[in-house]
């Protein structure tokens, strides 16, 4: 990485980061950068890496090697004010009131306490939440209590804003809201990094991401990067059975009912409408379907890390009903 640690583009720089536990290497050389203001995912199955990986990040832990920079500076416990981060393990002490338990967490991070809950009523009224503002923690739902901390992350207006696993226990109607929130943070500016074993949150709303297993990073980079590792694919349906037109379909080609399906060719679809139309195979319907985010984490990290990828986000899903 070139001038690592220089005050630029990037919100974060991490150089070749490890962390053995007991003789584990739970993380084996990470790199990645997030630039300043980007919605930047950390896509695993649970054991991968990433919560140790977002530690080391965060000064919560130092790594055994590598380097690392958060907004310039290489000990993130030096500019924790300028952070937010809500961990996978959520905790607020239950006999305080929503708005107190806000302005706790803003005071924890310099922030007067008369202004922590002036900013705590005006939060939990702009997300819907003020008639919870005075109810103890212990009487409020898991997924509000849940929402109160996530606003307690915020409410310091930190620069950069950590997220592990922020998906995990909300519902349907809950997560399509920490969505827009995620989108409209980054909309001001404010860098954002997750972690998730949901690849539908990562391709919604990343502009990058790093593909972790195993406690390496296989893959960093922009999501269109990583789906372009794979070459469209074709659904093609003819009128006519057979013909000339055949020779353009690649030799793997298979034909399955009415429809063939195949990778796209090198040489585009162009040449391949032109063999169809002069072939008069009689052209019913062709789409062509860019590989998502899932085929590509499988290509990259593998069937095995795919599997453990599914399994928890099908055990998450489970949870929640």
């Amino acid at each position: 990485m070139a001038d690592f640690g220089q005050d630029g583009e990037w919100a974060i720089e991490a150089l070749g980061l490890v962390k053995r536990f007991d003789g584990f290497t739970a993380v084996d050389g990470v790199d990645i950068r997030v630039p300043k203001g980007a919605i930047y995912g950390i896509l695993g199955p649970n054991g991968a890496g990433k919560t140790t990986t977002l530690r080391m990040l965060l000064g919560i832990i130092d790594p055994d090697e590598g380097r690392r920079v958060v907004l310039g500076h290489e000990r993130p416990t030096d500019i924790a004010r300028r952070i937010g981060y809500l961990p996978e393990e959520r905790g607020l002490y239950p006999a305080m009131k929503a708005t107190e338990a806000i302005a706790f967490l803003a005071a924890l991070r310099g922030v007067p306490l008369k202004v922590g809950r002036a900013r705590a009523r005006a939060l939990l009224e702009e997300h819907g939440l003020a008639y919870a503002a005075d109810r103890q923690i212990r009487q409020l739902s898991k997924g509000m209590a849940q929402q109160v901390q996530l606003l307690g992350t915020l409410v310091h207006e930190p620069d950069l804003v950590v997220f592990d696993e922020p998906f995990s226990g909300l519902d349907a109607l809950n997560q399509g809201k920490l969505e827009t929130m995620i989108r409209a943070l980054a909309a001001r500016g404010t860098t954002v990094i997750f972690s998730t074993h949901v690849i539908a949150h990562a391709e919604r709303l990343c502009d990058r991401v790093a593909i972790i297993a195993g406690g390496k990073v296989p893959f960093a980079g922009l999501v269109d990067e990583a789906r372009d590792r794979l070459r469209p694919q074709v659904r093609l349906e003819t009128r006519v059975a057979d013909g000339p037109w055949r020779a353009a379909l690649p030799p793997e080609a298979r034909h399955e009912g009415a429809f063939w399906h195949f990778t796209l060719p090198e040489s585009g679809v162009e040449p391949l409408l032109r063999a169809l139309i002069e072939g008069e195979a009689g052209i019913l319907s062709l789409s062509i379907e860019r590989p998502g985010l899932h085929d590509a984490f499988v290509a990259i990290a593998g069937e095995a890390a795919a599997r453990a990828l599914a399994e928890n986000a099908a055990q998450a899903e489970e949870a929640i009903r």
